[in-house]
């Protein structure tokens, strides 16, 4: 028998139930912020990843479903949304046009790791990118977003914070950590990879005694140029000022390349070793990295399946009509006023011929508001006979 292959699953009722009850709740929040669709293509230029996230991230260097197409093209499955969207941005002239530019997107996403709970090798993502905001209260603005998507959901979090500085402090610090790095022994292979290509992404190692050999390492929080300080210190006023928790966490770097600035994830004590439900943060060189104007970028996602097994539906109400048939002859007519009342309603009909308690039965499991039926009767004196299933009245009435 033919099976999905590992890490990817069918989204079948009731979870894609959730899956669609998620996008819609996501989609009225941030359609308040000014935020409008875009989608981009799942299958990519494989340049776009390792110029945008970065070869010294686990993502490009472990995790891409890569290939060689038919037209000798190197290309890959998007493992993240904000390349594409940058790609699309620059492409399109957004940047070459200037203004404030605010896109929200959702689909699949792939990448080839250990399948384990909450992390599948096909997974969704929810995520925005604002472009053309350099401010400060832009940032605030994305992390409120994200924590009021989560918060309609009920699920429990931490706020993570940190700031990975700009093109003023990041060069010298990179120089100080490096120059740390080449005295230490036993890194792990990737802290060793990192340390030539991206060293900041040391920190986000999860061996146990890299981070222990990291303890005494700079960090950056101690040498920020006073712009970021600044902006970073507003933003914590900020937070603290609408009464929003959140913990530093110096160790905080993200798993892509591109982060400048502010970083920061939702983490759950709710989920495994896969913590994290949400995370974003500012990239204001990414734009220029891909060939467009220089231009200052923000955005998020959130980690779809991740949080799909934290949140409840609420109950579906009823809603509808189901249109059934006592007799044969009576089929067509059915098949005729379902189709009518399709013009406003949703409307369900069934092919075969039933009795009255089989139809009402069907009627009340489909979740219909109204069961609509035709026997000989009604069809003689070209009526409906109609049941409504919430406060159980009767009644018949003419067909026209």
């Amino acid at each position: 028998m033919l099976k999905a292959l590992r890490g990817m699953k069918d989204t079948l009722p009731p979870q894609n139930e959730k899956y669609l009850y998620f996008l819609e709740k996501c989609t009225e929040i941030v359609e308040r912020y000014g935020f409008e669709f875009i989608e981009t293509p799942i299958l990519e230029d494989t340049k776009l990843f390792k110029r945008s996230v970065g070869e010294s991230s686990d993502i490009v260097g472990k995790e891409m479903y890569q290939f060689i197409d038919k037209g000798e093209n190197d290309v890959c499955l998007r493992p993240e949304g904000t390349a594409g969207v940058v790609r699309s941005f620059v492409e399109n002239k957004f940047d070459r046009i200037g203004g404030i530019n605010r896109f929200y997107y959702h689909g699949p996403m792939f990448r080839y790791e250990r399948p384990q709970k909450g992390r599948f090798r096909q997974f969704h993502q929810f995520g925005v990118e604002s472009f053309g905001v350099s401010n400060y209260l832009e940032d605030v603005n994305i992390i409120l977003m994200a924590k009021t998507i989560l918060d309609i959901f009920k699920i429990n979090y931490t706020l993570h914070l940190n700031s990975l500085g700009c093109t003023t402090c990041m060069p010298p610090f990179r120089k100080k950590l490096t120059s740390y790095l080449n005295g230490v022994d036993g890194l792990c292979e990737d802290c060793l990879r990192r340390k030539d290509k991206n060293p900041i992404r040391v920190f986000d190692c999860k061996n146990s005694n890299c981070q222990e050999l990291l303890k005494p390492a700079p960090r950056l929080n101690d040498n920020f140029c006073k712009v970021c300080e600044d902006d970073f210190e507003q933003i914590l006023k900020l937070l603290k000022t609408m009464d929003i928790d959140y913990e530093v966490d110096p160790n905080l770097v993200r798993g892509l390349d591109y982060y400048s600035k502010t970083a920061f994830e939702f983490v759950s004590s709710d989920l495994g070793a896969q913590n994290a439900v949400a995370g974003g943060g500012r990239y204001d060189r990414l734009v220029e990295l891909l060939d467009g104007r220089e231009t200052p970028a923000i955005g998020f996602a959130i980690g779809v399946e991740r949080v799909l097994e934290m949140i409840e539906v609420p109950k579906r109400e009823r809603n509808g009509y189901y249109f059934g048939a006592l007799c044969d002859e009576a089929i067509g007519s059915v098949f005729k006023e379902a189709q009518k009342q399709r013009e406003k309603d949703r409307v369900i009909m069934a092919y075969s011929v039933k009795s009255l308690k089989n139809h009402l039965k069907a009627a009340d499991k489909m979740g219909a508001s109204y069961c609509a039926i035709i026997g000989e009767d009604e069809l003689k004196n070209s009526v409906l006979w109609i049941k409504d299933l919430i406060n159980k009245n009767e009644e018949t009435r003419e067909i026209e």
